[in-house]
């Protein structure tokens, strides 16, 4: 199969990827080492979550094996044991995406951390009402007749907080269309973020339409009207090299999961003068300085924000995943999996029947694509590619919304990562070409 390059600027200090090194990558994957319904498995959804590569896994479990104690909870050799890993994690994770270590905050997953900075903002606004905290918390709280502003292709997971926001505080939430094509609609954007705006919150890169958002454009729209904005970086931190301090956002979120780490942790990213003065959400244990029977003083970021038992044997995990990504190369992975996407949206813009979402062949993209197939639906066509043993999403993807302003109910979703060959997606368009013909569709 020839590959169709697309242009990437990046400089790789490393060879670029190619088949016979990515068979080697798999080795790494037990997961991968499988039949599916008699045939090996061809694993196409990484955007929903990655597999594990032995060094996780056995990161993971050397943890319980040797070290597992509470952390900053004991003075015996396991409890500081621990309490080193779990911060040598922080570490090594707030470097991956160029962010301080203070500034990392763990999270149960990328939900989690956008519902977190929802409730403080809400907290801001009551501390700042009843004069408790810093006195520059006045400028973080919203009010009636202030606004949030989101993107029409955003999961729900970077809507829905919005939207609850909104409804505690009485600010508007608006939105940037997008257009037939799934593009943020830009030229509409510098009249919906405006004096009023207080947060603009966006994904980078859609998990839907494949599509890299303009980030440095719209930050700059943020900036000249004085609004914080939240990054989502679940679908970009896993493939792109990410620098949260060059792309300028205030907070940043993404998960571990897809990312070849264990499910059950997330990052929450955050300028550390905003995190310092933000209420905490979850309350309790190991967040505080002083307690007595009428009120609390909290920890500065990062402990400010991790009330109760963390997930130490996760985070150590997610770690071990950033190291087994940085060795690889993300600028690497990105080049491969801009390969791929391109080839899947090639092959199946020219299947008959078959719609692709997101920019067209030759236009940059990560590495997914989710298409509808005519006259059937998307749950039937993920069984039949089950039945090959390729596996897929499908559904609305957690973005409603998105598949509404499209015209859509539910669409089919290929995701690449840097276990997929070329061979992978050669079996998946020859899978998808006979779908129509076994539905008589």
């Amino acid at each position: 199969m020839a590959v169709v390059s697309t242009p990437v600027t990046l400089e790789r200090a490393l060879p670029a990827m190619d088949d016979a090194e990515v068979l080697r990558i798999r080795n790494d994957f037990p997961v991968l080492n499988q039949l599916v319904n008699g045939q090996p498995l061809v694993y196409l959804d990484s955007g929903a979550t990655s597999q594990n590569p032995l060094s996780v896994i056995e990161a993971e479990q050397e943890f319980y094996e040797q070290r597992n104690a509470a952390v900053h909870r004991g003075a015996h050799h396991l409890a500081v044991e621990a309490t080193e890993v779990f911060e040598d994690a922080r570490q090594t994770v707030a470097d991956f995406v160029g962010a301080d270590y203070s500034e990392v905050i763990w999270t149960s997953n990328a939900t989690e951390g956008l519902n977190l900075l929802s409730y403080a903002f809400s907290n801001a606004g009551l501390w700042a009402a009843q004069g408790r905290g810093d006195e520059g918390l006045s400028e973080l709280a919203l009010n009636p007749g202030d606004e949030i502003v989101v993107t029409e292709m955003e999961h729900h997971a970077n809507l829905i907080p919005w939207q609850e926001l909104a409804f505690r505080t009485g600010a508007a939430l608006r939105y940037i269309p997008v257009d037939d094509a799934g593009s943020l609609r830009m030229d509409l954007a510098g009249g919906i973020i405006g004096s009023r705006t207080k947060v603009v919150a966006f994904t980078h890169a859609s998990n839907v339409l494949g599509v890299i958002n303009p980030v440095a454009e719209l930050v700059g729209m943020a900036r000249r009207a004085g609004a914080l904005v939240v990054l989502d970086a679940c679908q970009s931190a896993p493939h792109l090299a990410l620098n949260v301090k060059e792309l300028d956002v205030d907070f940043a979120v993404f998960s571990g999961h897809k990312m070849l780490a264990p499910t059950g942790i997330g990052v929450l990213y955050g300028k550390q003068e905003l995190l310092d003065i933000l209420p905490p959400f979850l309350t309790g244990g190991s967040m505080i300085t002083t307690v007595t029977m009428e009120r609390a003083e909290y920890l500065p970021a990062p402990q400010r924000f991790e009330a109760g038992t963390q997930r130490i044997s996760q985070a150590v995990a997610l770690a071990a995943a950033v190291n087994y990504l940085t060795e690889t190369g993300l600028d690497r992975i990105h080049h491969w999996e801009s390969e791929l996407g391109q080839c899947m949206v090639a092959g199946l813009e020219a299947i008959p029947g078959i719609r692709v979402l997101g920019p067209a062949a030759g236009q940059d993209r990560i590495g997914l694509a989710a298409f509808d197939v005519e006259g059937v639906h998307a749950h039937d066509v993920g069984q039949f590619l089950d039945s090959k043993g390729i596996a897929v999403r499908v559904g609305h993807h957690c973005a409603q919304p998105l598949h509404r302003r499209l015209g859509l109910t539910a669409t089919t979703r290929a995701s690449a990562y840097l276990y997929n060959t070329t061979d992978d997606v050669d079996q998946f368009l020859d899978a998808v070409a006979g779908v129509r013909a076994y539905f008589r569709a």
